[in-house]
């Protein structure tokens, strides 16, 4: 029976199952040729020839080898004169703190001196006011400053507003208005110790510095200088004088006014008490640019 020839089953062969990282080709590749093939072209050419960097030759070796000995020379000779420039440096260091240290002497030797001197210079002018000054020596004395002086009088004090601008950026009170600012300013003194003056005052100070004809109210920055004297608020101005007239002159004077506007419209603080017994030093200097004889009585 003929039949059909029969054709060989067909066998499918099996897919091989997928490889976990082949979503990730290209870090595969990295890993596998992580050296390029530039570089090892290079490499296998080098080991062929036998060409190497490390030299050869004994001459080669040799400059190496004075390289490196000329190298740790030069750092041996470095450590050695640190060494021994160590003790020189301290010692010139040592030499400089003496000298510092007799100048600083010195100084306050001299400055010892000088305020020695300063009171010679005013013990001498009050004796010379009392000797030729006659009946109105110690008068004129209490009037130039030349003397401390105590007795009944008055005490006012200024200081700045609670919420004063003491930063950089606070402009002070213009001459034709004010600004926000609530500090004392030199101006602000000025009128108060005028008006206190022309109130009556026969001796003034400003935070124990005497007033004379010839002091002066400044300001520097946002500092206020009495006779070149920085002073910091509160200001307290000690005046002798018949306290209870003092204080009713001043209220009722046009700087009292001035004084009681700065009050009310920009909170600066004032208060003003009748004291028994207040004592004044003398002025550190009392310096006459001017001096003219006395004519005597009976000359022509």
């Amino acid at each position: 029976m003929c039949g059909m020839p029969q054709q060989p089953p067909i066998r499918s062969t099996p897919a091989r199952p997928p490889r976990p990282d082949a979503s990730m080709s290209l870090l595969t590749n990295v890993m596998d040729h992580s050296l390029d093939d530039g570089y090892a072209e290079a490499a296998a050419r080098r080991n062929a020839t036998g060409d190497s960097r490390m030299p050869r030759t004994l001459r080669a070796k040799l400059g190496l080898a004075l390289g490196l000995v000329l190298a740790a020379l030069v750092v041996t000779v470095g450590a050695a004169q640190a060494r021994v420039a160590a003790p020189v440096v301290a010692k010139e260091r040592e030499e400089l703190i003496d000298r510092i240290e007799q100048e600083t002497a010195a100084a306050d030797k001299l400055e010892s001196s000088v305020d020695t001197l300063r009171d010679d210079v005013s013990r001498r002018q009050r004796e010379a006011l009392r000797t030729q000054g006659g009946d109105q020596g110690e008068l004129v004395g209490l009037l130039s400053g030349a003397t401390a002086v105590h007795g009944p009088g008055l005490k006012l004090v200024v200081d700045d507003a609670k919420e004063a601008d003491t930063s950089a950026g606070g402009g002070p009170r213009q001459t034709s208005g004010f600004s926000d600012t609530g500090r004392v300013r030199d101006r602000d003194l000025q009128r108060v110790v005028n008006g206190l003056w022309q109130s009556g005052a026969e001796a003034v100070a400003i935070n124990g510095q005497r007033l004379t004809a010839l002091s002066a109210i400044r300001a520097a920055g946002d500092a206020i200088l009495v006779d070149n004297k920085p002073l910091a608020p509160p200001y307290t101005v000690l005046v002798v004088g018949d306290g209870s007239r003092l204080s009713t002159r001043f209220h009722n004077s046009a700087d009292g006014q001035y004084l009681h506007a700065l009050q009310e419209n920009f909170g600066i603080r004032t208060s003003v008490s009748v004291e028994d017994d207040v004592r004044l030093p003398a002025a550190p200097s009392v310096i006459v640019r001017t001096a003219e004889p006395k004519a005597e009585k009976g000359t022509s």
